[in-house]
C-alpha cells in the first residue's frame, strides 16, 4: 500500500471550497500510484468542515477511511502552533471535524495554541500526532523541550523540503526520528497534483484503521520511496499553484480553466480584441 501522509484537498486555504477541484485531486493521486492519503487540511481553511463533510458524504466508508475510485482517503488536519511550525493529527473523521471546530478561536495568528495547550486538547481524541516538515525555515518543533517532544507519535519526511535539500532534510529529520524513537514517514505536501508521488511511504500490509496503520508504523514495516524527479515534480507543481491562484485573484475562473472546460469569458474577449 503506497500511502501520502500530508495532502491537501483545496488549492489554497484563502479559497472557497471547490468539489470538481477536490474530486480531480483525489483522481489525481490514485493516478500517480496512491493507494491511500491523509487529508491533512490546514486548520483555518476556509470552509473545512465542508471540506470534510464531502468527503464524509461521497466517499464509500472502508474502516477509518472513505474510498473515493479505488483510494482510501484517511482524515487529518494540519495546525499552527504559537512557536512556529506545524503539527499533523490524524484520526476518525468525527474526531478531526470536533477538534477542528474546537480550536475555533484559534484560527488566527497571534491567536494559535502553543504545542503543550494543543496536546492536552489531542489527549482527548484518539489521534496519531506527527511533526510536520520540522526543519522548514520559521517553524521550531526541534526546539520544543524534551516531554514535549515525546508527544509526537511520527515525523513527517516532506517531499516539498526534500526537493529543496533532500541531503540536508534526510540527515536531519531520521535524525530527530532516532532521537525521538519514533517513526518517519513521508508527505508530499501537495495543494496541486503534480506532486504527487514525488515521495512515498510503501507498507507491506494493506490497512483501513489508524490502530491497523500505526502497528504497521511503529513495526518498520514500511520503507519510503523519492521520485528521481521530484524536485521537478515540486517545482512544476508550485508554478502551477502561482498561476492558478493569479488567474482567480483576477476572477478567473481556475477549475475551469484546470479541468479545460470550455474557454472563459476572459480569453474570448481577448480573442475578440485581438481579432477587432
Amino acid at each position: 500500500m503506497y500511502l501520502d501522509f500530508h495532502t491537501h484537498g483545496k488549492l489554497a486555504k484563502y479559497l472557497p471550497f471547490s468539489i470538481p477541484y477536490t474530486q480531480w485531486l483525489l483522481g489525481e493521486a490514485h493516478s500517480a500510484g496512491l493507494d491511500a492519503i491523509c487529508l491533512t487540511e490546514h486548520f483555518n481553511t476556509q470552509q473545512f468542515d465542508e471540506v470534510y463533510g464531502y468527503i464524509a458524504a461521497a466517499g464509500d466508508r472502508c474502516g477509518d477511511a472513505f474510498v473515493f475510485g479505488g483510494l482510501k482517503v484517511f482524515p487529518g488536519m494540519e495546525t499552527d502552533i504559537a512557536e512556529g511550525g506545524h503539527i499533523l493529527s490524524i484520526g476518525p473523521m468525527d474526531a478531526i471535524r470536533e477538534l477542528n471546530r474546537r480550536l475555533d478561536p484559534y484560527k488566527q495568528r497571534g491567536q494559535f495554541l502553543p504545542f503543550a495547550a494543543l496536546a492536552r486538547l489531542f489527549d482527548e481524541y484518539p489521534v496519531l500526532v506527527g511533526a510536520a516538515h520540522p526543519f522548514r525555515e520559521g517553524g521550531h518543533i526541534p526546539d520544543l523541550p524534551d516531554d514535549q517532544l515525546a508527544r509526537f507519535d511520527f515525523i513527517d519526511l516532506n517531499g516539498k523540503d526534500i526537493a529543496e535539500n533532500r541531503v540536508r532534510i534526510e540527515r536531519l529529520t531520521y535524525g530527530l526520528g532516532h532521537q525521538l524513537g519514533i517513526p518517519v514517514v513521508a508527505g508530499s505536501d501537495t495543494h496541486q497534483a503534480t506532486q504527487y508521488g514525488c515521495i512515498r511511504t510503501r507498507f507491506d500490509r494493506d490497512a483501513a484503521s489508524f490502530s491497523a496503520l500505526y502497528e504497521e508504523m511503529r513495526a518498520g514495516r514500511y520503507e519510503i520511496t523519492i521520485h528521481p524527479e521530484a524536485a521537478f515534480k515540486v517545482r512544476t507543481a508550485g508554478i502551477l499553484k502561482r498561476a492558478l491562484k493569479e488567474v482567480h485573484a483576477l476572477g478567473g475562473d481556475y477549475v475551469g480553466v484546470l479541468l479545460g472546460q470550455g474557454e472563459t469569458p476572459a480569453v474570448l474577449a481577448a480573442k475578440q480584441r485581438a481579432a477587432g
